[in-house]
């Protein structure tokens, strides 16, 4: 049994259709990325199966199921869930980090406080207690100077801190599944480099299964299982993240992998060739 189970998942925004009958397995430990350029509806799957998708909007989620296997080895159906049953499962069972931290964290809260303020409410310890797992979560993420840190507001740390401190967030009860939807868009190279390995040495400490969305074929390639692949709302390929790079079926994968730039590519050429758009093959 899948720790995550999608079948035939059709959400649609008023009479569009943003993600047309998805369907894809996550198993226990291991990272799937969903790939895909944007508006492909990598992220409203993602915030369907977190049932995010539905709240203070139009969206509705029309059909399909999402199976997640809780740690007693019970299966629940998300879409069927109740809001406050839902509330329980965020956080504590299925965390999601989001793209841009700055727009995510509260700004008028030091950072610590953020980490507790998730601790007590979901797992309600007071806030002593609480306080001091959030320290100890700053040296789980690798933040060095914690007691200083762990007081600091969002606008004084680094986008690269400010992203450790959402992941913080996201594992600090124990998920079994972890959403980063494109956690390295706003950081430099050297500081993607540093989160994605962060998140890949974290599922090898604490077992936690990745589902990794991004447009970058590069991260994919590095740290990716499997893959699936999305385009205009439906999913065109998926499988081992070996078979997609070596020997991709679909156009519109082989499109998105020579899309790669590489080194040495333009030598012996005076001027780049033409590139055919991905988003014409489809």
């Amino acid at each position: 049994m899948a720790l995550l189970s999608v079948r035939d998942l059709t959400v649609t925004f008023d009479d569009f259709t943003a993600v047309d009958t998805v369907g894809f397995d996550i198993d226990a430990g291991e990272t799937l990325a969903v790939v895909g350029e944007s508006g492909s509806g990598k992220s409203v799957t993602a915030l369907s199966i977190m049932r995010l998708v539905e709240l203070g909007t139009r969206a509705e989620i029309k059909s399909g199921t999402i199976d997640f296997q809780m740690a007693d080895g019970s299966v629940l159906d998300l879409r069927r869930q109740k809001e406050a049953a839902m509330r329980g499962i965020r956080g504590n069972h299925i965390s999601m980090i989001f793209q841009e931290p700055l727009t995510s964290l509260n700004p008028v809260y030091p950072v610590g406080e953020q980490i507790a303020e998730a601790l007590r409410i979901h797992e309600g310890l007071d806030k002593k207690a609480s306080l001091a797992r959030a320290r100890e979560m700053f040296d789980l993420v690798r933040i060095p100077e914690a007691d200083k840190r762990i007081g600091q507001y969002p606008h004084e740390m680094s986008g690269g801190m400010r992203q450790r401190i959402m992941i913080a967030i996201a594992l600090c009860c124990g998920p079994r599944l972890l959403i980063a939807d494109e956690p390295t868009t706003a950081l430099d190279v050297t500081i993607q480099a540093q989160i994605l390995g962060l998140i890949k040495q974290l599922q090898v400490e604490t077992g936690t299964a990745v589902m990794l969305i991004t447009h970058d074929m590069g991260v994919v390639a590095e740290v990716a299982d499997r893959v699936v692949v999305m385009n205009r709302s439906r999913v065109v390929e998926q499988g081992d993240a070996e078979q997609i790079f070596h020997s991709p079926r679909d156009p519109y994968t082989q499109a998105l992998i020579s899309a790669v730039p590489r080194l040495g590519s333009m030598a012996g050429k005076d001027a780049p060739e033409p590139f055919h758009l991905a988003g014409s093959l489809t």
